[in-house]
């Protein structure tokens, strides 16, 4: 049986446990709150985060990361801003050959690295993966079928994750390409924010479609940038999460954007709130990392510029639909 523990017991992080569980894992999720431990072990379910669906039996909760870092695989489930935090939190504690997937999507904010070197930067040593895909979490839980990419550099290391996670109802496609299955994951979010402002201002789907595919068309300019490749970011990392994510009410970052199309403040917004809303802060990071690279994105600059920027939703709207006719095979909204 192997020892896969979980980092993070929100709503994706249960689910993940959920799943490991069920293909036959040791199983620990670890949460940084004893209340939360306490529950989760008393109730033998996630009221606060994934309320209605029971924990598979055997699933153990802990507050102590050290003793969560003491697994042969380990699931990184915390959100993109505490990635580093934690890793470095768990550093002493680890084995070298210890497995760590990378299941968070975004940028880090003040750097704009990917999760993945954050992780360099940190715990050099230890084998990655990324798991990335068009994943609602209650699903997941539920046993409804769903795929995802799972990442990972070293083949073997991959396939024995596949193994260790995949069910007939979850099943993970296997590549390399470790760089492209993050960059759909963190851009969507931002272009599911957008979507959600199209939706709540009532500007019809006829722009939800334009922006989903001109949001693509921004994802794969930043992938290649980045060294990702077009197949995978065409993929379910990719492409599908995108259509997902920009697709649902279900989606924080969708719904986010709905109430900003409504007139909504962003901090009253985000205090209702307890969960993270990724695309608030990947936004800056993507849109500082395009500049420098001199990608054009102007959807997610339009985001930044109302999330960060103090720009009204009606303004960021407008600057969009004046910007120049383009030929569709160019740059550009």
């Amino acid at each position: 049986m192997t020892t896969l523990n979980v980092i993070g017991a929100g709503a994706w992080g249960t689910a993940l446990a959920i799943t490991a569980r069920k293909a036959g894992n040791d199983v620990c999720l670890w949460t940084r709150h004893a209340i939360h431990a306490a529950a989760l072990n008393s109730e033998k379910s996630n009221s606060k985060y994934l309320p209605g669906i029971a924990l598979t039996p055997g699933i153990k909760a802990t507050v102590d990361l050290a003793k969560a870092a003491q697994a042969e695989i380990l699931l990184m489930v915390v959100p993109a801003q505490h990635i580093r935090d934690i890793l470095a939190r768990l550093k002493p504690d680890l084995a070298p050959e210890t497995v760590l997937v990378i299941c968070a999507k975004g940028l880090e904010q003040e750097s704009g690295l990917m999760m993945s070197e954050v992780m360099a930067d940190v715990i050099p040593e230890n084998p990655l993966a990324i798991l990335s895909g068009p994943n609602f979490a209650r699903e997941i839980a539920m046993g409804l079928p769903a795929a995802a990419t799972l990442a990972c550099s070293d083949i073997e290391t991959g396939r024995k994750l596949v193994d260790a996670i995949g069910l007939p109802a979850f099943r993970p496609y296997l590549t390399d390409d470790v760089i492209g299955a993050q960059i759909g994951g963190a851009v969507k979010n931002v272009l599911a924010i957008a979507c959600g402002v199209v939706a709540g201002g009532r500007l019809g789907d006829n722009a939800r479609a334009a922006l989903i595919t001109r949001g693509m068309a921004e994802i794969l300019r930043f992938g290649e940038k980045r060294g990702a490749r077009a197949e995978t970011l065409m993929g379910l990392s990719g492409l599908g999460d995108l259509v997902l994510t920009c697709s649902s009410p279900a989606s924080r970052n969708y719904s986010l954007g709905a109430a900003l199309g409504q007139g909504d403040i962003l901090g009253e917004i985000l205090q209702q709130r307890h969960t993270v809303t990724e695309g608030v802060y990947t936004a800056s990071a993507i849109c500082m990392m395009a500049e420098k690279l001199n990608i054009e994105m102007p959807i997610c600059h339009a985001v930044n510029e109302i999330l960060n920027g103090g720009v009204a939703v009606s303004n960021a709207i407008e600057e969009l639909l004046a910007r120049p006719f383009r030929d569709e095979k160019l740059a550009g909204f």
